[in-house]
């Protein structure tokens, strides 16, 4: 057992932080953080930390080197106030779109990442649907690699969507779209897509029937929409009577907001590992779905050298 439980969060995301430590009755610890004129980071720990479980919540959002640099000056301080043990909690993790060497002359930026969070001074892990499952490997230090599914799985069945299939956006997302469509006992449909260039796809053809049928597409991260709007135009051609998505991580840059506008789309559900106020004030389809006491409870037990096993669903 470790010292005293201390949650800290950097600014990265304010409200999710605030969550999580009300879904743990702690207070959300004290620290300073601001930019320099030169926008050089500063943070300080305004409490004593020595010998305690401190748990660090910083997702790499937008802006993303700003957050990831943030976190690594976070881990660093709090190593070298001598914390007992620090747990990098990252709900989204930026860069794990690089996650291999798929072309010539390019770099693994989710290892080099993983080195970094590493290296700065984390003991630990603990994160949400990595774009790559091999991402946890990345690490030299233990993970705890938690999926969203238990909270989507109860926002779809609140919507008791009629003659429901899932669809999976690509051959990435097959494993994901299955296990939600195994849990909701309903069919599965995939898109086979190419990626032609960074954020642009090109979808090919369905496999799989939604003629007349409900079709909910799954995806984990909706950055410029690009992917989802194709998507959907095709399951549209292709007969689908009411579209819906899910998205894990609403990063939502560049055309997303407006492409899901001007898309068939009925509405589009997200959580909340990326601050998305803005977000879904201007866009009427979106809706969100809170991960803080999925986060929470992981955190707990990981506190109290329990098992989290039960939380990979």
């Amino acid at each position: 057992m470790y010292g005293e439980l201390k949650v800290f969060g950097g600014r990265a995301h304010p409200s999710l932080v605030s969550e999580i430590c009300d879904y743990l009755s702690v207070a959300q610890g004290k620290a300073t953080a601001y930019n320099f004129s030169d926008g050089e980071s500063f943070f300080q720990i305004d409490e004593n930390v020595r010998g305690s479980d401190v748990f660090v919540v910083q997702p790499t959002a937008q802006p993303v080197n700003d957050n990831l640099i943030e976190l690594l000056i976070m881990i660093d301080a709090f190593k070298r106030a001598s914390a007992a043990r620090i747990t990098a909690v990252i709900p989204y993790y930026g860069y794990a779109r690089q996650d291999k060497k798929d072309r010539p002359r390019v770099p693994i930026t989710s290892k080099l990442v993983a080195d970094l969070i590493s290296k700065a001074g984390a003991d630990r892990v603990l994160t949400m649907d990595l774009h790559a499952s091999q991402i946890q490997g990345f690490f030299d230090v233990p993970v705890d690699h938690l999926f969203a599914a238990p909270v989507l799985l109860d926002a779809i069945r609140a919507k008791d969507l009629p003659d429901l299939i899932i669809v999976a956006p690509d051959a990435g997302g097959v494993e994901r779209a299955r296990a939600i469509a195994k849990r909701l006992a309903t069919g599965l449909a995939i898109v086979d897509k190419r990626r032609t260039a960074p954020n642009t796809a090109e979808v090919m053809h369905l496999i799989g029937d939604v003629q007349g049928r409900t079709a909910l597409v799954i995806d984990d991260i909706i950055d410029t929409a690009g992917t989802l709007a194709k998507t959907v135009g095709l399951l549209e051609k292709k007969g689908a009577e009411r579209i819906l998505a899910v998205g894990i991580h609403g990063v939502l840059s560049g055309p997303a907001l407006e492409r899901l506008e001007e898309s068939p789309l009925e509405s589009v559900l997200i959580t909340n590992t990326i601050p998305i106020d803005d977000k879904l004030a201007a866009c009427k389809k979106l809706s969100s779905v809170s991960v803080a006491p999925l986060l929470g409870e992981a955190i707990r037990r990981i506190h109290e050298d329990s098992s989290v096993s039960s939380l990979f669903v």
